[in-house]
C-alpha cells in the first residue's frame, strides 16, 4: 500500500498521478512491468518506444493499460519517420501523456493536446523550453549534465534554475536525483518534481537481467564515462572493459562493427533499406548530425540491447547516470517512491527551521 504521505505539485495535478516522481523512457528498459510498478506505485510511469516498431508499441500500450488503470506516457522520438503515426496510436489508446527526448514539430503537440494528451519534451538549454512552451507544451523535463550525457554537461543545478527562469509552465528537473533530498531540493527551486532513470533500472521491478543490476551496484562515483565513440553523440555509460576497447579502438574496426549492427537493427526493426533511409535522413535533419555520425547511428540500440536485454557485457553497453556511484540496493518502485515521498516530507518539514525573524536574529 502507497505512502499516506502526499506532495502536490502542478506535476500531479496535470496528469493525475498520486507523487512528483517520474519513471523516464530508457531504451529496452522502460517496458510495461517497469511503467506498470511505477504507476501503481503512485509516480509517472514512462515506456520506451525509440526501441520499439509500431506493432511492438502499441502491444506495449494494451498490456500496460491491461495491467493498471493509473495515468502513464509514452516517450516517442520527435524524429522518426512515423512520428505521428504513434501519436495517433496514443490518442487512440487515450494514453495520458506523451514525452520526447527532443523539441517535438509543432503538429505534433497540436495533436496530441487536441485529444486532451500531455506533452512533456526534454530539453536541455532554456531556449529550448520557451520554444516548446510557445508551441503549447503543458511541461518541459530539463536533464542535468549527471544524467545520460545526451542533453549536454550543463549540471542540473545551473540548468534547472535558468530554465524555472525562462518559463511558467512546470519544470521536471532530472539528472542525478535517487532519494528524498533530491526531491525537496528540486521542489525548493521550483520544479515541479523529478525525473529518475538510473534508480528506476536498479529496482526489482526493472527486467534488466539480474547479474548486470549486479554490475551496476558494483560502480563508485568516477564509474562512469561521456563518450561519442558509439555513435558520434555524447552518452554516459558504465566503465566495462567494452567501453574501454570501444573508446581505444581504430576506426576501422568501430566502421566494421557498426555495419554489422545496422544489418542487426535492420532485421530487428522489421524496415526495409528505404524505411531505414528515410528514418535516417528525418533524424539527421532534426539534429544536425553529420554523415559520418549517421553511420553509427544504429550502434546505440544494439549495444544498449546486448547489454540491457541480453546481459553481455564483453558486447553491450550499460547506460547509466553519474548517480550510479550512490545506489546500493534494489527495492520494489513502490518501496523506492514510498521512502522518497516520505524523506522529501520529512526534509521539507524541518525548512521552517531555518528561517529566523529578523528581530531574533544574532547579530
Amino acid at each position: 500500500m502507497s505512502t499516506p504521505n502526499r506532495i502536490r505539485t502542478s506535476l500531479t495535478e496535470l496528469t493525475g498521478i498520486q507523487h512528483p516522481v517520474v519513471q523516464t523512457g530508457m531504451g529496452w528498459v522502460a517496458g510495461p512491468s517497469l511503467v506498470t510498478a511505477t504507476a501503481e506505485a503512485g509516480g509517472l510511469g514512462i515506456l520506451a518506444s525509440a526501441t520499439m516498431t509500431y506493432d511492438e508499441l502499441e502491444k506495449a500500450i494494451v498490456e500496460t493499460k491491461s495491467r493498471t488503470d493509473k495515468p502513464f506516457g509514452v516517450n516517442l522520438r520527435a524524429d522518426a519517420a512515423d512520428a505521428m503515426d504513434r501519436v495517433n496510436l496514443l490518442v487512440k489508446y487515450g494514453v495520458k501523456v506523451a514525452s520526447f527526448a527532443l523539441a517535438p514539430k509543432r503538429e505534433l503537440i497540436d495533436k496530441l493536446k487536441e485529444n486532451d494528451a500531455v506533452v512533456i519534451p526534454s530539453v536541455g538549454l532554456p531556449r529550448h523550453a520557451e520554444k516548446v512552451a510557445s508551441w503549447g507544451a503543458d511541461a518541459v523535463m530539463i536533464q542535468g549534465g549527471e544524467g545520460g550525457g545526451h542533453t549536454g554537461a550543463t549540471p542540473t543545478t545551473l540548468l534547472l534554475p535558468t530554465v524555472l527562469d525562462a518559463v511558467d509552465i512546470p519544470v521536471i528537473a532530472a539528472g542525478g536525483f535517487f532519494d528524498g533530498r533530491g526531491l525537496a531540493a528540486a521542489l525548493a527551486y521550483g520544479a515541479a518534481g523529478i525525473g529518475m532513470g538510473t534508480r528506476f533500472l536498479l529496482t526489482s521491478d526493472s527486467a534488466v537481467p539480474e547479474h548486470i543490476k549486479q554490475r551496476y551496484l558494483e560502480f563508485g562515483l568516477d564509474g562512469t564515462v561521456v563518450t561519442t565513440k558509439a555513435d558520434g553523440m555524447p552518452h554516459r555509460l558504465l566503465r566495462t572493459e567494452f567501453i574501454d576497447g570501444l573508446e581505444s579502438g581504430s576506426p576501422l574496426g568501430r566502421l566494421l562493427g557498426t555495419a554489422r549492427r545496422t544489418l542487426q537493427f535492420k532485421e530487428l526493426s522489421g524496415q526495409s533499406w528505404l524505411g531505414l533511409a528515410r528514418d535516417g535522413l528525418s533524424m539527421k535533419r532534426s539534429t544536425g548530425r553529420s554523415w559520418g555520425q549517421m553511420m553509427l547511428a544504429a550502434n546505440t540500440p544494439m549495444l544498449l540491447k546486448a547489454g540491457l536485454v541480453n546481459g553481455d557485457t564483453q558486447a553491450g553497453m550499460l547506460a547509466s547516470g553519474q548517480v550510479v556511484g550512490v545506489i546500493d540496493d534494489l527495492p520494489t518502485c513502490e518501496q523506492l517512491v514510498d521512502r522518497i515521498i516520505d524523506e522529501a516530507v520529512e526534509r521539507l518539514s524541518v525548512v521552517p527551521g531555518f528561517v529566523q525573524n529578523s528581530k531574533d536574529a544574532v547579530s
